[in-house]
């Protein structure tokens, strides 16, 4: 059983990533760890790709030699949010196939969009 964990604008200290968005996360990451860093499959409410920086994800995973993998429960221990008066900054620790953890990690930030929440993939990168 996982305890709700929910949206916290504290400029000051990191939070766990908020329940509301692990669905969203979770689908970015499926479509990544199909090798669709474009996203043409699309997920609601994550704003488009651009080719650059889907180029460069590309990259730096085949650059760090495994496959992605789905998100497992446990990548929400460590993964990490914090509001910056306007945005939150995310950082999700990312797993591959055939270690489990990894050293890639997701950056995006998430934005507050008329009730709902929008999603900005920036990068992945190795920590």
């Amino acid at each position: 059983m996982t305890n709700e964990v929910s949206v916290t604008r504290d400029p000051d200290k990191q939070q766990p990533i908020p329940s509301a968005w692990r669905s969203t996360i979770s689908a970015i990451v499926d479509a990544f760890s199909d090798e669709d860093f474009d996203l043409e499959r699309g997920v609601p409410g994550v704003r488009p790709v651009s080719e650059k920086t889907s180029r460069q994800m590309r990259y730096y995973v085949d650059d760090y030699g495994a496959v992605l993998a789905k998100l497992p429960p446990e990548a929400w221990q460590t993964s990490v949010c914090q509001w910056m008066e306007g945005y939150w900054d995310v950082l999700v620790d990312l797993y591959v196939v055939d270690e489990g953890a990894s050293d890639l990690a997701l950056e995006l930030r998430v934005y507050e969009a008329g009730g709902d929440y929008a999603f900005d993939i920036r990068l992945i990168c190795v920590r």
